[in-house]
């Protein structure tokens, strides 16, 4: 993954936590929403069919559901404030939830090439294909709606399970893409092994996405380091406030939907501690504009001090 680019808090609008707090809430009805209407709409169009690819869609939005569930405790628990035991908040929980919609697809993927894998070896015709064409153009208009919505929020929130779910989602829509190619012709040419083919496909793609998800997951949960984009941001807002000789020591990570920042900054030997603080919070006020929600944490160095530096910037 070309570092971190999967973190989006650089794209985050500087809206009240509240307010943010309540997008994701939103959005994780949402899906669960759009999930539970698409089962029901699918098991109805599997039975009429026999298809498997319509199998293979159904299979998909029972683990959606399964994702958008544990999003949706996920995300209540992760905008809990911090408390006495967890003084830096909750907000692994989203990256906890992503590891787990990641196990959840990976697993739809291989009972996909199970039931394909069986269908090529003993090719089943496609029954009522109208039904299964008409409910998945209902899935694409559905999931295209949540998608869109879901993207607003993850610009507004750098939420990472809203994002893992939009993913997925996402994904949806090739899906979806692909069974109703796989429908017509199985319909239209009497082509029956176009189907498992078809879904062999779709299996292989969800498990391309289970794995973005789960890496991502897990970037978070170690901490990986901010885009490098971002951390010039930050080094370039410190840089360019009043006092401030230069900047080192820079690290960042991002917790659910908002980022921690630490800082060294370099300021005149001669200044008085008040108007060092001052400086120093000039800086984390700065910073707090930029990114809401961050926690930044600032310490203060005479220029030319030395001193090990982890880290040359």
């Amino acid at each position: 993954m070309a570092d971190g680019a999967a973190i989006p808090v650089s794209t985050i609008d500087a809206i009240p936590a509240e307010a943010r707090a309540q997008l994701m809430r939103r959005a994780t009805y949402a899906s669960v929403a759009v999930a539970t209407t698409l089962i029901l709409a699918k098991t109805v169009a599997w039975v009429m069919t026999d298809s498997v690819s319509v199998l293979s869609s159904l299979l998909d939005s029972l683990l959606d559901a399964a994702a958008s569930l544990v999003n949706l405790f996920a995300v209540r628990h992760a905008l809990e404030p911090a408390d006495e035991e967890h003084r830096f908040g909750h907000g692994k929980a989203e990256a906890l939830a992503g590891l787990a919609q990641a196990a959840f697809i990976a697993g739809s993927a291989l009972l996909l090439f199970s039931e394909a894998l069986h269908r090529l070896w003993a090719p089943v015709p496609v029954e009522r294909g109208e039904v299964g064409l008409a409910v998945t153009a209902l899935s694409i208009v559905l999931t295209l709606a949540l998608v869109r919505y879901q993207r607003h929020v993850v610009e507004r929130t750098g939420s990472l399970a809203v994002g893992a779910d939009r993913l997925h989602y996402a994904s949806d829509l090739l899906l979806n893409g692909g069974v109703a190619l796989s429908l017509l012709a199985s319909m239209a040419l009497g082509w029956s092994l176009v189907d498992p083919l078809c879904g062999l496909a779709i299996g292989a793609f969800i498990l391309k996405g289970a794995w973005a998800i789960g890496r991502d997951a897990l970037d978070h949960l170690m901490d990986r380091e901010l885009p490098e984009a971002t951390r010039a941001k930050i080094m370039a807002i410190a840089r360019a406030q009043p006092l401030i000789r230069d900047v080192h020591d820079l690290r960042t990570r991002a917790t659910g939907p908002n980022i921690s920042v630490q800082m060294h900054l370099e300021l005149d030997g001669a200044l008085t501690l008040a108007d060092a603080h001052v400086a120093a919070d000039a800086v984390e006020e700065a910073v707090l504009a930029a990114f809401p929600g961050a926690d930044v944490i600032v310490h203060m160095d005479p220029v030319g001090v030395l001193e090990r530096r982890r880290d040359p910037a």
